[in-house]
């Protein structure tokens, strides 16, 4: 019952966020089921109905990742001192987030094979002179366990993920023994490494009983056997990354501008001989697999890079002598590039695959049909709503700080000019470098 009450009294914006879950989970499902319309119609055609199906992968991710941020940024789930004693602990509020998850998926699956029996005329007859009796197979009884099984789909997956991704960890580390290479070098207390005995001479660190001082030809303190001299071991990994900070470059940008290189490559080359017949949605002739691996790794190389540009936009805007304006929004940009930037990724990738799409269909005899623009619809307003869903998240992580400043005396207006001065330098960085990759990918569809 509690667990009930603390999903019910959440913030509007809270409910919100839910319900875009909820819409996004009823979109996938109705392109699951006309998937399912589409093979129903057509037995014929049934390389082209599990073409259809595969693309509803996209959506399905996408719909995902949203739900996954969702839960995430859930104030009522949220570890805090004192649950744990009502019996609200880390693995019951991770449980309460799964919940929430899979009634909201639930509930738009449940939207999505409404509308879709709707449509059918199965509930009050064809709706819209029978516009989409062509698709969803109007007239045929739908087979149940196959219509089960791909509204289960998203709430499966979306459930299971945020259980994953919320899973409680132990905050204890784990202490691994250490080894140790380097010859005549022993361990306190036990045998030396490289063979000698305990009075050897070299890297020699005795016991002593009583406790004295470490020096020249004075015995070491007394250590408990099998445990590793101090002065031998390697700076532990907290302590590397306390000495690192909080905005130290994240990894893996040199590999993702090599793998948008490569993916812009792949699609160049494929683009010397177009593909015979003309790619679409329903048929991928054989010449059109080099161009799907290459919007593959464009779209990859995106999103693993986007941590390392928001980083750089940090850097960048704190370059000739900054003001306090712009040291804040900086730091603040480096201090959360991972977090911000791998959604900023996915969302350009969807916008340079958007806009190829776009240069795909743009001629009469491939017209842009509803199911297509519903999945570009789903897949853009997923990307769109979980980078703001992640910027919610952001604020949240940056409320102590943002208290701190203003108890010192910092303007609010300060504070509301860094954040604005933040997504300005975003938009600025990310728009070219988008619309250059997304022109650079569809060139070689335009020949």
């Amino acid at each position: 019952m509690l667990d009930l009450r603390l999903t019910r009294a959440a913030r509007p914006a809270v409910q919100l966020r839910r319900l875009l879950v909820a819409a996004a989970s009823a979109g996938t499902g109705f392109l699951l089921l006309s998937c399912l319309g589409y093979a129903l119609k057509r037995p014929e055609a049934a390389g082209s109905a599990a073409l259809r199906l595969a693309w509803c992968v996209v959506p399905v991710a996408a719909t995902v990742y949203l739900a996954l941020a969702v839960a995430r940024t859930d104030p009522g789930t949220r570890p805090r001192p004192g649950l744990s004693a009502i019996g609200l602990g880390p693995a019951r509020l991770m449980a309460v987030s799964a919940l929430v998850t899979a009634l909201s998926t639930t509930l738009g699956s449940l939207v999505a094979l409404s509308l879709f029996l709707h449509l059918r005329g199965d509930l009050t007859g064809l709706p819209f002179d029978g516009a989409g009796a062509s698709f969803l197979a109007a007239g045929k009884s739908l087979p149940l366990a196959a219509t089960l099984t791909l509204l289960a789909v998203v709430p499966v997956v979306a459930t299971v993920s945020v259980a994953l991704a919320l899973r409680p960890s132990d905050p204890r580390p784990v202490v691994r023994p250490q080894r140790r290479y380097l010859p005549f070098v022993r361990q306190a207390g036990g045998p030396a490494v490289g063979g000698r005995a305990a009075g050897g001479r070299t890297g020699e660190v005795e016991a002593a009983g009583g406790g004295g001082a470490v020096g020249k030809g004075t015995p070491a303190a007394a250590a408990p056997a099998g445990v590793i001299d101090p002065r031998f071991t390697s700076p532990s990994l907290t302590d590397k990354a306390d000495d690192e900070g909080a905005g130290d470059t994240p990894a893996g940008l040199p590999w993702a501008v090599a793998l948008v290189a490569a993916g812009l490559t792949a699609q160049a080359y494929a683009g010397r001989k177009p593909p015979t017949p003309a790619f679409t949605f329903t048929t991928v002739p054989t010449g059109a697999g080099l161009f799907l691996l290459g919007w593959l790794l464009t779209a990859v190389g995106l999103v693993l890079a986007a941590p390392g540009l928001t980083h750089l936009c940090g850097r960048l805007l704190q370059c000739a002598r900054p003001g306090a304006l712009r040291l804040l929004a900086g730091r603040g940009l480096m201090a959360e590039a991972t977090r911000i930037g791998r959604p900023l990724g996915i969302l350009c990738a969807v916008t340079a695959a958007g806009y190829a799409v776009t240069t795909l269909y743009d001629s009469p005899g491939r017209p842009f049909g509803p199911l297509s623009a519903l999945g570009a619809l789903v897949v853009a307003g997923c990307a769109f709503a979980t980078l703001l869903t992640v910027a919610v998240e952001t604020r949240q992580g940056r409320a102590e700080t943002t208290d701190a400043l203003l108890r010192l005396g910092a303007p609010a207006t300060v504070l509301r000019g860094a954040a604005a001065l933040r997504a300005f330098a975003l938009l600025a960085f990310f728009a070219p470098l988008t619309l250059a990759i997304a022109a650079l990918a569809a060139f070689p569809l335009t020949r």
